[in-house]
């Protein structure tokens, strides 16, 4: 019984992982915030927390009810893509007009800077119907297949998203250094803009 809940659990954690390594719209937000060191522990706090209780949910079931009621995705995607569009648009905006000086400045971040940066995290995770569709149901059928051991799959799926947000998050801050000069900085939002963009219209389009 032992070896079978380890088994799953390590599948759960594979399978998590693989899902959420790849570069999007949310992974690409927890970069930029580490790399700047902002608000961090909140950012980290919210995609894990997110997720865990998106797989939770996944894995009692309500991946059936999502898929019975494809207009919640269908309404979800067009907040999700406009909002992902808009954030793209204001990070081309600082590649093409660069603040002078805007360089890795950390220090002095107020309370309204910090609830903003947790406010846009909620939208990046909420309003991505790809998170739906790798925790709710993806996750969730592949846990089903496992019975008994689909908590314990679910669980390694959840410690997955953990791990990744926070060397994500903790990790990004390696790169300050490099960061540090404003050219650089300049082709990291271009990258954030790139990824916005193209997530938001792939989101619009489906939808």
């Amino acid at each position: 019984m032992t070896h079978g809940l380890i088994a799953a659990a390590l599948a759960g954690f594979g399978t998590g992982l693989s899902l959420i390594v790849a570069i999007g719209a949310q992974n690409a937000f927890v970069l930029r915030q580490g790399v700047r060191r902002h608000a961090v522990l909140a950012v980290v706090a919210i995609c894990a927390l997110s997720d865990a209780a998106l797989i939770a949910l996944g894995v009692a079931g309500v991946g059936a009810f999502v898929t019975a009621w494809p207009a919640a995705l269908t309404v979800v995607g067009l907040a999700g893509g406009t909002f992902l569009v808009c954030y793209g648009v204001l990070a081309a905006r600082r590649v093409l007009r660069p603040v002078p000086g805007a360089v890795l400045q950390t220090e002095g971040a107020t309370a309204a800077s910090r609830r903003r940066a947790v406010l846009t995290c909620l939208a990046m995770t909420w309003l991505n119907p790809h998170v739906y569709l790798d925790t709710v149901l993806l996750l969730g059928s592949l846990a089903a297949d496992r019975g008994d051991l689909r908590w314990a799959f679910g669980i390694g799926a959840g410690l997955a998203s953990l791990i990744w947000f926070t060397a994500l998050g903790y990790g990004a801050r390696l790169l300050s250094g490099l960061l540090s000069r404003p050219k650089a900085w300049r082709v990291l939002d271009g990258l954030v803009a790139a990824t916005m963009v193209t997530m938001g219209g792939m989101l619009l389009a489906r939808a």
